[in-house]
């Protein structure tokens, strides 16, 4: 009689990254809430907060690729610990906050780095090192975290608000993050090796070679140097700037503002929020599984042009009936994250599995200076027009121009297969 499988270490570390990543995101979406209460108490202009959401946007993808081989060098328990720690001590001490600058300083630039950390490579990096089979299905799954923690987070942060105030929410969400830090020291493990495994799905191959003990610095930058020399690195970077202009930087920052615009409350515009984050989670797993067996390019092509036509689609949504914002968050949390498993296996083919993790960092940067632009610019715009018209619909259009974009990825060279064979004979 065969004894039963045992569970593969592997999916006790996808498990706690899941976890960190939900935790990472509630932080990471409080400042949507933020916005409103911090303008009527402080008289800070919407310019003047979106700057901060604009340096959290940026430094989160911009330390990716540093974090990344941090990971490589002291360990990801440790690494990962430690940003959970600052993230949670910087969103304790904002209540004290009175100046603008001291706003910058601990959500922009604190939370920021602390949360970029773990940042969106964190997904692609963890399923290449513990994985070989069902690899872009946990992609779509570490990377549907995000979605998770909206709906986890959101909701519940803008009832704190409207009871409680912004500063006691400040409070809870830091003590929600540091009870989990335990977990993250008693479960991560650094690498399949330190248990005598090899990842999953690769029982025959050998134990891995030991980590990297180089300038964590240097090897980034030299990662960085290998990859950007390829045209389709470039294509599929521009697409993910675009990917984060229109959906971190834009919606995550600005549709809980545009709600209160169009008279809705806080929380009707964080529920919306929450709604898009539960078919978010849908359509990054099921993006997921669909990548381990279609040709990316036309997924990814797919996901952007319908992102593309919601969000022209929204600013007249708010003035249908109820069915108009329900429609929207339909359609746009399918797509939100559903582009991220496609663009990982593309960047996969054209860096190598064993670069994909600290590549995925570097796009994210330029995913998250797309980010920090949007969120910036549309408190920019909303003071100059009075609405987000104008933000919404030139969004949709840089959305149309991507999925034109990502269609050349690998035409004049090798072609990316729609699955790689260890995948498709899944």
């Amino acid at each position: 009689m065969r004894s039963p499988r045992r569970l593969h270490y592997a999916w006790i570390v996808a498990g706690v990254t899941f976890v960190v990543g939900l935790l990472t995101a509630g932080v990471r979406a409080a400042p949507g809430v933020l916005i409103v209460p911090l303008e009527h108490e402080f008289g800070w202009s919407p310019a003047t907060i979106s700057f901060a959401i604009g340096v959290n946007l940026l430094l989160y993808g911009l330390v990716g690729p540093f974090a990344a081989a941090m990971m490589d060098r002291f360990g990801v328990r440790r690494i990962m610990a430690l940003a959970l720690t600052v993230s949670a001590a910087a969103v304790a001490m904002s209540p004290a906050m009175r100046q603008a600058w001291q706003l910058v300083v601990l959500w922009g630039v604190v939370v920021g780095l602390g949360t970029g950390v773990i940042g969106a490579y964190i997904a692609a990096y963890i399923a290449a090192r513990w994985f070989r089979r069902r690899q872009g299905l946990v992609v779509g799954l570490l990377t549907a975290a995000n979605a998770a923690g909206q709906l986890v987070f959101l909701p519940n942060l803008a009832e704190l608000v409207t009871h409680f105030g912004w500063r006691v929410m400040s409070l809870v969400l830091a003590a929600v993050v540091v009870v989990f830090v335990p977990l993250v020291a008693l479960l991560m493990r650094d690498r399949p090796r330190d248990l005598g495994l090899t990842p999953y799905g690769a029982e025959h191959e050998p134990v891995a070679e030991l980590p990297p003990r180089g300038n964590p610095l240097t090897a980034a930058f030299g990662a960085l140097k290998s990859g950007a020399g390829k045209r389709d690195f470039w294509l599929i970077a521009g697409g993910y700037f675009v990917c984060g202009a229109t959906t971190n930087g834009l919606i995550g920052t600005h549709l809980i503002p545009a709600c209160v615009d169009h008279g809705l409350s806080e929380v009707a515009g964080a529920g919306l929020l929450a709604a898009a984050g539960v078919f978010s989670f849908i359509g990054g797993t099921l993006s997921g599984w669909l990548s381990d067996r279609w040709d990316n390019r036309l997924l990814l092509a797919w996901y952007y042009g319908l992102r593309g036509l919601a969000l022209m689609y929204l600013p007249f949504a708010f003035g249908m009936s109820i069915w108009g914002l329900p429609l929207f968050a339909v359609f746009y949390g399918l797509d939100w994250i559903a582009s991220v498993p496609p663009t990982v296996r593309l960047l996969n083919r054209v860096v190598g599995t064993e670069r994909t993790g600290i590549m995925v960092a570097w796009i994210t940067v330029i995913h998250q200076m797309g980010g920090a632009l949007a969120a910036y610019l549309g408190g920019v715009l909303r003071g100059a027009f009075g609405s987000y018209l104008e933000a919404f619909m030139l969004a949709g259009l840089l959305l149309i121009g991507a999925a034109l974009m990502v269609l050349f990825i690998g035409v004049g060279g090798r072609e990316p297969e729609p699955a790689d064979a260890a995948f498709a004979a899944e």
